[in-house]
C-alpha cells in the first residue's frame, strides 16, 4: 500500500494498524495524519510505548495518558482515582495515537481499551469510540517479559485487537536506506527469510572499519553495561571539574527498586562540561522532550544544576524531577534526579525509532531476535555503518513475527482494493491554516510577566547576592518580590534554598 491511500484510509475515519519496513515512512504520514486532523478541529491524542518514540511525533507515552503507569492491570477503583485532568483528556479524544505497538504487550493494549471504554461510558465500543491509529513494525523489537510482571505477547493476540479489525496499511516504500545500497538488500533479505553468504559478508566487511577520527556517531550496545561503560570512559576523556548528582527516593526498597526499573536517569548522575546528555523526562514548558539530545555547557553558579544546550538551540537549566509510583490515590514511591543521561552510548531498545547519520553498533551479545535488524535499520546506508562484530541471533527475527507479518500483508492486500477508491479523496484535502489558539502555559507565563517581570527566568548570580543581602538587612518577602520582579512563593522558595526551610520570611 502507498502512503497517500493509507493517509486516505485514516481521514476516513477507520481505525488502522499502519505497518512497513524501518524508512517506509510511518511517522512522515503519522505526522501528516495529525496535522490534517488537528487544523479540522479534532482531539488528538498522540502516544508512544516509548517516551523517545513519543517524542518523535510531539506526544508522550501511553503509559502516561492512560495513568496505568507500570501496572499490569487495572483495579477495582482505578479509574475513580484517575485525575479530574486525566479523565478529561480521554474523554475528549477523537483520535488515539499509538506508535511503536511492537513493544506494548497484548494484556497492556486492553487495558488501555478497558480504561477508555470506563472513563467515556461506552462500555460496548472498543476503545469507548476513539479512531485508533496504531504504528509499529513486528519485525522490530517485541515487548520484554519481566521476571515481575506478566508475560505477554504481541498485541495482536489481545482481545481488543479482534474486536475492532483494523484496516491494514501495509507500506512497501523505502524512504530511509539509499534504493541502491546494500544495506537496504541485506534489510529485505532479513525480513523474507532469505539472508544468504554475500549478506553476511557485506556486513562482516564493515567489522574491518572505523569511523573516521573526529567523526560524529552514535554507539549502539546490547546491554546497559557496555553502555555505561562506553559513556563512563568518554567522561573521564574531558577535562574539567567533575559534578556528580545522587538521586532521592521514598517508600520502601521494594516500591523504589520497582519504580527504578522505568527511571532511566542514573541513581548517580556523572558530568562534566562538553558532555553529551539525553533528556529522559518530559519538560513542562516544552523546552525539551525525553530522548531530547544536547550537550552540557555550564553549571549554574547559584545551583550548581548543569546547563544543557538542546540539539533544538535551546539552553536549559537542568532541575531535579520527580517520577512516581503511585497505586490509586496512594503515593507507593518516589525517585528525585536531574532529568539526564549520558549518551554516547546508547542501547539498541533505546534507539528504535531514531535515524542516525553514522553508527558503530557491537551486535556480539545480541540476545533476542529483531534487534540486529533494529539496530542496522537505524542508519541511512551501508557506508555509515560500522561495526565491532556480530552474533547469529542478530539476524534472526522471530517465528512468529514472520507468521504475523504474511498475515498482514495478505489482510493489507485485502484492505488496499477494498478502499482503492479513497486515494483520490485525499488530494483533495488542504491544510488549510488552523485558527490561532492560547498556548496555555505561555499565555500564563506571559500574564503572570505583566506583574512579576522576572517570573520564571533564570536566577542571575547578581540577583541571588542581592536577595540574601537585602532579606539580611530586614526586608519583607512583599518588598524582595516587588524589587526583584518575582512572586512571592518563588522569593520564599529562594530563601529557603538559601538559609534552609526552618528560616522565618515574613
Amino acid at each position: 500500500m502507498n502512503q497517500r491511500l493509507a493517509l486516505a484510509i485514516m481521514n476516513e475515519g477507520h481505525s488502522v494498524f499502519l505497518t512497513g519496513p524501518a524508512g517506509s515512512g510511518k511517522t512522515y504520514i503519522l505526522n501528516q495524519f495529525i496535522k490534517l486532523k488537528k487544523h479540522e478541529g479534532k482531539h488528538v491524542s498522540v502516544t508512544a510505548t516509548t517516551g523517545l518514540a513519543a517524542s518523535h511525533l510531539g506526544g508522550s507515552t501511553i503509559h502516561s495518558w492512560s495513568g496505568i503507569g507500570v501496572r499490569d492491570e487495572v483495579g477495582v477503583h482505578f479509574v475513580d482515582n484517575l485525575s479530574k485532568s486525566r479523565r478529561e483528556i480521554i474523554e475528549k479524544t477523537d483520535i488515539l495515537i499509538l506508535d511503536e505497538i511492537s513493544m506494548m504487550h497484548d494484556f497492556r493494549l486492553d487495558m488501555i481499551d478497558q480504561i477508555t471504554r470506563l472513563v467515556r461510558r461506552e462500555p460496548d465500543k472498543p476503545f469507548g469510540g476513539i479512531q485508533v491509529i496504531m504504528s509499529g513494525d513486528f519485525f522490530q523489537l517485541p515487548p520484554v517479559n519481566r521476571a515481575d510482571s506478566l508475560e505477554g505477547n504481541f498485541v495482536v493476540f489481545s482481545k481488543v485487537w479482534a474486536e475492532i479489525d483494523p484496516v491494514i496499511c501495509y507500506l512497501e516504500e523505502q524512504h530511509r536506506q539509499d534504493s541502491d545500497d546494500h544495506l537496504s538488500a541485506i534489510l529485505d533479505a532479513m525480513r523474507a527469510r532469505d539472508i544468504r553468504r554475500s549478506h553476511a559478508e557485506a556486513l562482516l566487511a564493515r567489522a574491518e572499519l572505523l569511523p573516521p577520527e573526529g567523526s560524529v556517531f552514535t554507539e549502539l550496545h546490547t546491554v546497559n553495561v557496555d553502555v555505561d561503560t562506553q559513556n563512563l570512559a568518554k567522561l573521564e576523556d574531558l577535562e574539567g571539574d567533575e559534578m556528580v548528582y545522587s538521586q532521592t527516593t521514598t517508600g520502601s526498597d521494594g516500591y523504589v527498586e520497582s519504580l527504578q526499573r522505568s527511571v532511566l536517569a542514573p541513581s548517580e548522575l556523572r558530568l562534566k562540561r562538553g558532555a553529551l546528555v539525553m533528556a529522559v523526562k518530559n519538560s513542562l514548558d516544552r523546552k525539551y522532550v525525553n530522548g531530547s539530545l544536547g550537550t552540557v555547557v555550564d553549571f549554574d553558579p547559584a545551583t550548581q544544576y548543569p546547563i544543557v544546550e538542546f540539539a533544538n538551540g535551546k539552553e536549559v537549566t537542568m532541575q531535579p524531577d520527580t517520577w512516581e509510583l503511585r497505586d490509586g490515590d496512594k503515593k507507593r514511591a518516589s525517585i528525585t534526579q536531574i532529568p539526564l543521561r549520558l549518551a554516547w552510548a546508547i542501547t539498541i531498545h533505546k534507539s528504535q525509532g531514531m535515524t542516525l547519520d553514522a553508527a558503530l553498533i557491537d551486535l556480539r551479545k545480541a540476545f533476542v531476535p529483531g534487534m540486529g535488524y533494529v539496530a542496522l535499520s537505524r542508519v541511512r546506508n551501508l557506508d555509515n555503518l560500522y561495526l565491532k562484530g556480530i552474533n547469529r541471533t542478530a539476524l534472526e527475527i522471530s517465528e512468529t513475527a514472520y507468521d504475523i507479518d504474511e498475515q498482514l500483508r495478505a489482510k493489507s492486500a485485502k484492505d488496499a482494493k477494498k478502499y482503492a477508491d479513497l486515494e483520490a479523496t485525499i488530494e483533495s484535502v488542504e491544510f488549510k491554516k488552523a485558527p490561532k489558539q492560547p498556548s496555555g502555559w505561555a499565555d500564563k507565563i506571559a500574564k503572570m510577566r505583566e506583574t512579576y517581570p522576572n517570573a520564571y527566568r533564570p536566577w542571575t548570580e547578581q540577583q541571588d547576592a542581592l536577595l540574601k543581602q537585602e532579606f539580611q538587612l530586614g526586608k519583607s518577602v512583599q518588598e524582595l518580590s516587588k524589587e526583584l520582579g518575582r512572586h512571592e512563593g518563588s522569593i520564599t522558595m529562594r530563601l529557603q534554598k538559601h538559609f534552609g526551610e526552618d528560616v522565618v520570611v515574613r
